[in-house]
């Protein structure tokens, strides 16, 4: 379960184009950074993806991914040509394929090193997804099939793409939008798969204009009311709406920090008292094993492409910080996996993390303002730097970043759960913490 919100440059307080998307995953499922270079590969050669081989581009553009340790593609990501996209689990009344394919971090990877624009990008998917087709399990621990969304912007315009199986719809993005797990686009799209156009007029679905509600005929409305999709991208959407004009990349930090509308009202709220899913998702007992395992801001604006990145999971406890192809990717300790390494970026949050969820809303009301001051300095910090002065810049925030939450460790050890339970919630940590091996703070 994710969630990717876009504005485009009109929308926006600083004259750039703003995207950020969470990745929601399952909460011993690590992701980490990466960064890979362009490449002009020989004729003939192949790519091994996921599951896969299909043949090699002749040429491949820079790339900045976000990536569950076990797959070859990226749950979000953006190229050196300043495109960026992002992915969502979709879910239709037409069964997922389950035979093995590309899938849609796959699809998304594949997009970033063979799109130089958002057009091409978009072009790049829809031709990999009507020849190779997209299917495999997507899960890590528990099997998960899904059909895929995206967001594929560039600098200057934004593509929302919605699949089922080869079939697809593209909406040109207006000026803001967020996509969840679930299919949005209705009748209003600008582009569609000529073999979905002839089902749907065989089908007796169209009318005298020949268009038809995609979303509404091929939307799993009971796969909807338990990942709350259709809510969350209500919520996405609403909070651009908001903004709309005075959209920062603050903004859009405080968008994937988002716990919605009843937390919004209560200082009290706690993951524990969650019912559905939220664009900020914490794990709980049941069939919400998903969390945010990864965060992601990206503003293209003036030439700058500046990356904000968690490296962490849940957004709310973690700092975004900064990304740029001209410094490199700072160092995050050895590449995780799904057992605990204290080494790791991804896992010494993970203690954090875990350690917060016994006082949550405590915890969140005391460290959001260091969170947010901290933020808003590094933001102001790559504004002032020079271009000779990038490197540095980014080292700085990175190392401020990580000096806070060694604080927040110390300051978390020990700390007695408030209120102290040993309910559902807490044992469905407790049993993924064992099994991951998480020492507890």
């Amino acid at each position: 379960m994710c969630d990717t919100l876009v504005a485009l440059a009109a929308a926006t307080a600083r004259g750039g184009l703003l995207f950020a998307k969470n990745s929601d995953r399952e909460r011993n499922e690590s992701q980490f950074l990466e960064m890979t270079p362009a490449v002009r590969h020989s004729a003939g050669a192949v790519l091994q993806a996921t599951y896969i081989a299909i043949p090699q581009a002749p040429a491949t553009h820079a790339c900045l991914l976000s990536r569950p340790f076990w797959t070859w593609g990226a749950e979000m990501g953006a190229n050196e040509h300043g495109v960026v996209i992002g992915n969502e689990a979709l879910h239709s009344i037409i069964p997922a394929q389950r035979r093995r394919a590309l899938i849609g971090m796959d699809l998304v990877r594949l997009g970033l090193e063979r799109g130089a624009s958002a057009a091409e990008a978009l072009a790049v998917i829809i031709e990999l997804l009507e020849r190779h087709g997209q299917g495999g399990d997507c899960g890590h621990l528990g099997r998960f099939y899904y059909h895929n969304g995206f967001i594929i912007a560039d600098a200057t315009e934004a593509y929302v793409l919605e699949t089922v199986g080869r079939w697809w719809a593209v909406e040109r993005v207006a000026r803001t939008r967020a996509i969840s797990n679930a299919l949005s686009i209705g009748a209003g799209y600008d582009d569609i798969s000529p073999a979905l156009a002839a089902h749907a007029g065989a089908a007796g679905w169209t009318g005298p204009d020949g268009r038809f509600d995609v979303a509404g005929r091929l939307i799993d409305a009971g796969r909807d009311a338990v990942s709350f999709g259709r809510g969350r991208c209500a919520r996405g959407n609403a909070l651009l709406a908001a903004g709309d004009g005075r959209l920062t990349p603050a903004a859009m930090m405080a968008a994937l920090r988002d716990h919605g509308e009843v937390a919004a009202r209560d200082p009290a709220w706690t993951p524990a008292q969650t019912v559905g899913r939220t664009i900020c998702m914490h794990a709980a007992e049941g069939a919400r094993r998903s969390q945010t395992t990864g965060s992601m801001v990206s503003e293209l604006r003036g030439g700058r492409f500046v990356h904000w990145l968690t490296a962490t999971s849940a957004p709310c406890l973690s700092l975004f910080k900064p990304v740029l192809f001209e410094t490199g990717l700072p160092p995050q300790g050895p590449r995780p996996g799904d057992k605990a390494d204290a080494a790791s970026l991804w896992w010494r949050h993970e203690r954090i993390h875990r350690a917060a969820l016994r006082d949550f809303a405590a915890w969140t009301q005391e460290i959001a303002p260091e969170r947010d001051a901290l933020e808003g300095r590094f933001i102001a910090r790559l504004d002032a730097a020079s271009r000779d002065d990038l490197a540095a810049a980014v080292a700085l925030c990175w190392a401020e970043a990580a000096a806070l939450e060694a604080d927040w460790a110390a300051r978390l050890a020990g700390r007695a759960p408030n209120p102290p339970t040993q309910g559902a919630f807490t044992r469905s940590w407790a049993r993924l913490n064992h099994v991951a091996g998480v020492q507890r703070l």
